[in-house]
């Protein structure tokens, strides 16, 4: 009986260390297999016989220990090695690894987890396995902000995607001149008489253009149907981008007044200065004092010099040909100044753009409009000859300052441009940031624009993973955008994960279920981009396990045969 139980606990010893070595020779295999976990073989005693369970101590007796025989060994488990990998740099942009715990969620025919980070992107720019398997994350909005708690397959689009930002804030710098005049005056520009066709009454602003005649020869028309006019002059030194106008069949002298007021960019929302020597911004049909039966076209621009209206000869001409129906000529304040435009201005240009990327001129003018014994007060105006609605002005507003030249309030920072009509976004709603500038006396006024948001249309170049997963594009405009965000699954009892072969690995009941979260969250490691994690497998231990497993194979088996010999012995000694 106890030569064949030895059999079996002989036999018993090569299965543990033959499983022993199959492990062992496993982890070999694998030392460089990418983020491969080592695992290692537990080994308890099968079972006993008890021969006696042994005696209490008493009164006659010292006691007896019990008495068990072993029959042989089992494995208890395999345990896996969980602990971190080396990580080692690799270059490549979509070679990810973990620091830390966690594992990255991909989805096949079915979801599984990995730390195997060895991805690459497929003809369609989804990030991948080297199985196929598709790497999941979070992926963004229209604003390009991350979509929390919907998995979807990573995409990275290089070269394919584009993007365009519009303006939502400029900033202004500068010194405004403390010092400088304050504004009393404005362009006052007014055109040659004119009379109706015939004669006999002074046109007004309901008068058809074609009824409109100089008084110089009443009998012929300036205007006709279908004639198509340009206006272009100059606005405090600098060129007003042309306009376009087409004289329709009931186009009025009224309309043509409209159109120079927005081509020109006369803020007709600024309230009146008081002034009786300055008439109100705008254009209008004023009769002539000394002649009941004429009237002229009078401009009057925006206060201060920055706002200066000059309209030579030609500028308001068709598009085709020579012909120039109205002459301007400049007038004159009460204080005689020829120019009319009187006050401290500066004026800046700078680009915008609209939602679609399309590049828009804005213009913003500051004018010295007062000053007290706290300290002085500038009035902006705002224009884009890029207003879809044909009206420069798009906006207005006043600047604040104490008496240490600190800005301490602004009114009307935020600008409406229109942008109907192009499939933009409209109206495009911008704010001026003049929180920077200061007034203090200086030779003249200086502004910038310091910076400003928005874009135009630019391809995705670039793109970098950072340590909590998020994926942000470098586009070709300059713009960085957030692009998506890796998903990464942590477990309650990782020993309890079933692997699928391939590096993967899937729930098992003992394991619990996923925790899906971002790198760096719930307990999760941070990603490491452009790096692997190596296999944890310890050669010099795994050799010495191997000595081990093998003596332990070879005297199991010394067991065997010995057993087997002396069975043989005592059936010779039988015959």
């Amino acid at each position: 009986m106890a030569l064949s139980n030895a059999l079996f606990a002989g036999l018993s010893g090569l299965d543990v260390n033959q499983v022993k070595l199959n492990v062992i020779g496993n982890n070999i295999a694998n030392v460089n297999t990418v983020a491969f976990k080592a695992t290692r073989v537990l080994i308890k005693p099968q079972f006993y016989v008890t021969d006696s369970g042994g005696s209490q101590p008493s009164g006659e007796m010292g006691g007896t220990n019990p008495s068990q025989r072993g029959l042989g060994a089992v494995v208890a488990s395999l345990d896996r090695n969980y602990g971190p990998g080396s990580i080692e740099s690799t270059g490549t942009p979509t070679d990810l690894a973990i620091d830390g715990d966690g594992y990255f969620v991909v989805k096949g025919e079915e979801q599984r987890y990995t730390r195997d980070g060895s991805f690459r992107l497929n003809s369609a720019n989804e990030l991948v396995t080297s199985g196929g398997d598709f790497v999941q994350g979070y992926a963004v909005d229209q604003d390009f902000e991350i979509i929390a708690g919907q998995l979807t397959s990573v995409t990275l689009p290089v070269g394919a995607m584009t993007t365009a930002q519009a303006t939502s804030k400029a900033s202004f710098e500068g010194n405004l001149n403390a010092s400088g005049p304050v504004a009393s005056g404005a362009s006052i520009l007014t055109s040659q008489l004119l009379t109706r066709v015939g004669g006999g009454a002074a046109p007004v602003g309901g008068t058809l253009l074609t009824d409109v005649a100089a008084t110089s020869s009443p009998a012929t028309a300036l205007f006709e149907v279908g004639e198509t006019y340009t206006l272009a002059g100059t606005k405090g030194g600098s060129d007003v981008s042309a306009a376009s106008f087409e004289v329709g069949a009931g186009s009025t002298l009224g309309d043509l007044t409209a159109f120079f007021e927005e081509s020109l960019g006369i803020n007709m929302s600024v309230p009146d200065d008081g002034d009786p020597t300055t008439p109100p911004a705008g254009v209008v049909v004023e009769a002539d004092a000394t002649d009941p039966n004429s009237a002229r076209m009078v401009v009057a621009g925006n206060l201060g010099a920055g706002n200066a209206l000059s309209l030579p000869a030609g500028s308001f001409r068709t598009t085709v040909g020579s012909k120039v129906p109205l002459a301007f000529a400049g007038g004159s304040n009460a204080a005689g100044n020829t120019d009319g435009a009187i006050g401290e201005s500066v004026r800046v240009p700078f680009v915008a753009y609209d939602s679609l990327g399309t590049p828009i001129r804005v213009d913003v003018t500051a004018v010295r409009s007062g000053a007290s014994t706290t300290g002085n007060s500038w009035r902006f105006y705002a224009e884009s000859p890029d207003s879809t609605t044909g009206d420069r002005a798009v906006g207005t507003g006043t600047l604040t300052f104490d008496g240490n030249g600190n800005l301490i309030g602004s009114e009307g920072t935020t600008i409406l441009i229109p942008r109907s009509g192009t499939g933009a976004i409209t109206p495009l709603v911008m704010e001026l940031d003049f929180s920077r500038l200061m007034s203090l006396s200086d030779t003249k006024s200086s502004l910038i624009m310091k910076n400003r948001d928005g874009s135009a249309i630019g391809g995705l170049t670039s793109y970098n993973i950072g340590a909590d997963g998020k994926i942000t594009g470098s586009f070709s405009n300059g713009v960085t955008r957030t692009l998506g965000q890796l998903a990464m699954a942590t477990f309650s009892n990782a020993q309890g994960l079933l692997d699928c072969g391939g590096n993967m690995l899937m729930e098992s009941p003992n394991s619990g279920s996923a925790i899906i979260g971002t790198p760096g969250r719930l307990g999760a490691g941070e990603i490491v981009a452009g790096a692997l994690e190596l296999s944890n497998v310890d050669l010099s231990e795994e050799f010495i396990n191997l000595i081990i497993a093998s003596t332990g194979f070879s005297a199991a088996s010394r067991v065997i045969n010995t057993s087997d010999r002396l069975i043989q012995e005592l059936l010779n000694a039988s015959r």
